[in-house]
């Protein structure tokens, strides 16, 4: 952790600035982490810079590179820093000169290194990258236990340094969600799955487990953001077309809140099969629903969804999916089981103001 800082002068205000790496509208899981703790620590009285270091991340070139560490450095001496992971862990060079003059904060939701689908040398180089950069942080900021944990265990943070504060939680108006009887081809069981089409959240994975379930009916929604990794959207198609599932089978792509609300009110269940998960929003934005749902092991899942509330398998475990796909479909009680242990889970979790809160105590010991 950084120790060196000139500190002549340091804000006596709720005040910081909070850094990131492209569009902050974007909508994925660490993306919406943000705007709502941003939101919510706004209507708490603080005055927040939104400062966008540039697209590209966490593959920046040597232009944005630059310009990144040229606008940190513009920032008022002794102000603090909130910098997301995407681009901190991209930047070390940077936020070893910028940390000199301000108090750094580092905000993990996932560990750059533990992205799917990159080549050894990829993972080797985002390990030793984000390593330097949070060596040259005052603190971390962690999405879940387990990815404290993971910055301790594999990447040097002394755990006396981490404060976790767990995504918030949407409190759902009734009605919530009603456990259905029977299932026919015209009005099929409807499974709803949540993420952005990138490798680590399993769509294909998902879509060949499904395939062996074609004696049941079902229908399965997809919904989030189709540009992200154009091969994997071009591969999650192309495995939709190969298993002749087209019109069972649809990706909605972006869509704002009320169809998205809509959507979880008329599911029957939640299925997500993703590889790995530093929190799981999109788990824990089921639950909130009490739908029964369906995912894997895979990262700090287990610490979101109870057994109570769902089946989870390990990860790309094809056999193991579609035996808890077919058991929920076929089995109303663990359906009823599992909704109810969802209600009660969402309780447990806490609101966005509560996550919110946490978050202000960490930021203020560094502007008084």
């Amino acid at each position: 952790m950084s120790e060196v800082r000139n500190v002549a002068s340091i804000a006596h205000s709720k005040t910081f600035v909070f850094a990131y790496p492209g569009d902050l509208q974007t909508l994925t899981g660490g993306y919406i982490y943000d705007s709502r703790i941003i939101s919510e620590l706004t209507a708490q009285g603080w005055e927040i810079e939104l400062l966008s270091l540039g697209s590209g991340f966490p593959c920046p070139d040597l232009k944005t590179i630059k310009q990144a560490e040229q606008l940190l450095c513009q920032v008022q001496v002794g102000k603090p820093i909130v910098v997301d992971g995407l681009a901190l862990g991209a930047i070390p060079q940077s936020i070893a000169q910028v940390a000199i003059n301000h108090p750094i904060i580092a905000l993990i939701h996932h560990p750059l290194a533990y992205e799917s689908g990159l080549t050894l040398d990829q993972q080797v180089t985002f390990q030793e990258s984000e390593t330097l950069a949070l060596s040259y942080v005052d603190h971390v900021i962690a999405n879940s236990p387990l990815t404290a944990q993971t910055l301790t265990e594999s990447f040097g943070v002394a755990s006396k340094g981490i404060t976790t504060v767990i995504p918030g939680s949407n409190r759902v108006s009734p009605p919530l969600h009603q456990v259905r009887e029977n299932f026919t081809n015209q009005d099929p069981f409807r499974w709803l799955s949540v993420g952005s089409i990138i490798p680590r959240k399993g769509f294909s994975i998902l879509v060949k487990s499904l395939a062996f379930l074609k004696d049941l009916p079902w229908s399965l929604s997809i919904v989030g953001d189709t540009t992200r990794d154009p091969s994997a959207y071009a591969d999650l198609l192309k495995t939709i077309a190969d298993f002749d599932l087209q019109d069972r089978i649809q990706i909605h792509g972006v869509i704002d809140s009320e169809e998205l609300d809509s959507l979880y009110r008329n599911a029957d269940g939640f299925v997500l099969a993703s590889l790995f998960e530093g929190y799981g929003m999109a788990y824990a934005e089921a639950l909130s629903y009490a739908l029964p749902i369906i995912g894997t092991r895979g990262g700090a899942i287990t610490q979101t969804v109870p057994e109570s509330a769902g089946i989870l398998t390990p990860p790309g475990d094809l056999p193991s999916l579609t035996a808890a796909l077919r058991l929920v479909m076929s089995d109303r009680d663990q359906r009823e089981r599992l909704s109810i242990g969802g209600q009660e889970a969402a309780k447990k979790l806490p609101t966005w103001s509560e996550s919110a809160k946490i978050f202000a105590q960490l930021i203020q010991s560094y502007v008084d």
